[in-house]
């Protein structure tokens, strides 16, 4: 046993003890200075010192960003309590009402292959299934298609979703336009980069960028519950994208640009949120009037969220056709048939 075991209290036998710990730390440690290494966030001539608290002014440090994390939480409680009390109630004001969707029979077969196989069987799955649940191959086509439909989001969910971002967006923009009116640099640009990155922070601002970041986080968190978009991984990267963003703007101290590029996306986004409410509702020219607005104040920005003005928001999933089978009758009720489409020529059979 030597005197370095026994100044390190390892027993003998112990292969390495603290040194392998010692090791990671130093590495995470090197990682770490590199990560915040000054030249890296901050123009030439300057350190992490210069920006340090000192005669009166304050600078933004990355420890600010610790509070977005419980300001999402609340998000996700405010946003629970609005769509029950305030989006569900509006919609109907406004009459979104949810299509009458066929439900799928009952059949253990076929509901324990979409669940733990596929949504949309192959013609080999579908012929399988037939004889396992001794039913037509196209009865379980239709039986498929009917499921998926069940699950596919409602109307009012989709309404309920946009109204909360329509009314987190208004009021975002409403408080930028307040906190900036009186800044110098909201009139004249030139302002934006004076003594930069010297300048200090108001606490107006760190609201402004705490709140808009803690709401960001909020929808990350409820992306995987929210309507499941084609785009459903675009909008991860997307909000990844724009917690990253902010988050970097406001450790190098860019917050005055940072400010202006938030309100901005808030100014868009409300026209854009309040269209996609109008179209789940059948306004449609209401609809194309506020995204005509839209495009003609901020001309071709974001142009690639206004895709779903050509009639509808093609990254959403349609309901499918239920045809029914030649020997199958669907139930009518006063000349409607049950999934709420008009029964026409009733009187006369198909054409051979």
């Amino acid at each position: 046993m030597s005197m370095g075991d026994i100044g390190s209290g390892r027993t003998v036998g112990e292969p390495g003890g603290n040194e392998h710990g010692g090791y990671r730390i130093r590495m995470l440690q090197t990682a770490y200075d590199y990560f915040w290494w000054h030249r890296l966030w901050l123009p030439k001539n300057l350190t992490w010192t210069d920006l340090e608290d000192q005669d009166g002014r304050v600078y933004a440090k990355a420890s600010d960003l610790y509070i977005s994390i419980p300001l999402a939480f609340l998000f996700l409680i405010v946003r629970y309590i609005f769509e029950i009390y305030v989006a569900s109630p509006f919609a109907k004001v406004l009459g979104v009402k949810d299509k009458v969707k066929l439900r799928a029979a009952h059949n253990p077969v076929l509901e324990s292959f979409y669940k733990s196989c596929s949504k949309h069987p192959k013609q080999g799955d579908l012929e399988n299934l037939s004889r396992a649940s001794k039913i037509t191959v196209r009865q379980v086509e239709r039986w498929f298609r009917r499921r998926r439909n069940q699950d596919r989001p409602s109307l009012q969910k989709k309404f309920r979703e946009a109204s909360w971002r329509f009314t987190y967006y208004l009021l975002a923009f409403i408080a930028g336009i307040a906190v900036l009116a009186d800044k110098p640099w909201f009139q004249d640009l030139r302002e934006v980069w004076k003594d930069f990155p010297k300048q200090t922070m108001i606490p107006s601002q760190y609201w402004y960028y705490m709140i808009s970041l803690g709401f960001y986080w909020s929808l990350l968190f409820r992306v995987a519950f929210d309507v499941k978009r084609k785009d459903f991984q675009e909008q991860i990267i997307h909000h990844v994208a724009t917690i990253v963003l902010i988050s970097f703007s406001w450790c190098a101290n860019y917050i005055r640009v940072g400010t202006l590029v938030l309100v901005i996306h808030d100014a868009s986004d409300f026209f854009l949120e309040s269209a996609k409410m109008f179209n789940y509702a059948g306004w449609k020219e209401t609809c194309n009037n506020l995204l005509c607005g839209l495009r003609f104040c901020l001309h071709r920005h974001k142009d690639h969220h206004l895709s779903f003005l050509l009639e509808q928001d093609e990254r959403s999933d349609k309901d499918e056709t239920d045809i029914p089978d030649e020997d199958e009758e669907e139930p009518t009720k006063n000349g409607v048939v049950s999934n709420g489409h008009s029964l026409q020529n009733n009187n006369h059979h198909k054409a051979e």
